[in-house]
């Protein structure tokens, strides 16, 4: 994966903004979130891209995977979930474990957005300069993991 232009505008943005006081974190909210939502958007443009390359088996056994972390006990979610597996029942269990652990990768970027996301959200309610600057560091992580995640999977589609 080349390293995308926005994220690392954004990463940048981020880096510096570690250093903002309360009133320049004020002023330059809309310009950091701005940069924040191109890279975002970018990194999933090259995923999904990423990931339609994939070959089908590899396809089906994330999906699997997909499917039984969205399981919520309505039915819907449980006939997708039950389709899912049913596709993916031939596929060989070394392509499955290799699978589980992208989605894991996947899960723990996601979940690295989140966190950023949240400690950004509490840092505005509370005009918190501290916080800021730990939602800039959590945000940094999570771009770092999603390009983890991304040549992950760009490895898989060639396997």
């Amino acid at each position: 994966m080349q390293k995308l232009d926005s994220v690392e505008e954004a990463k940048a943005l981020l880096n510096e903004a570690k250093d903002w006081g309360v009133w320049r974190w004020l002023t330059e909210k809309k310009r950091v979130r701005a940069a924040a939502d191109v890279a975002w958007a970018d990194l999933e443009k090259v995923e999904k891209e990423i990931k339609s390359s994939w070959g089908d088996e590899l396809r089906k056994a994330y999906r699997e995977l997909q499917a039984g972390s969205n399981l919520d006990g309505n039915a819907p979610s449980r006939r997708v979930y039950e389709k899912a597996v049913e596709e993916a029942k031939d596929v060989a269990a070394e392509l499955k474990e290799f699978a589980a652990k992208l989605k894991n990768a996947d899960d723990e970027a996601f979940q690295a957005r989140m966190s950023a996301e949240e400690t950004f959200d509490e840092a505005e309610r509370r005009l918190s300069v501290p916080l800021a600057r730990q939602g800039s560091e959590r945000a940094i992580e999570a771009y770092e993991l999603r390009e983890k995640f991304i040549r992950r999977a760009e490895a898989a589609r060639r396997k």
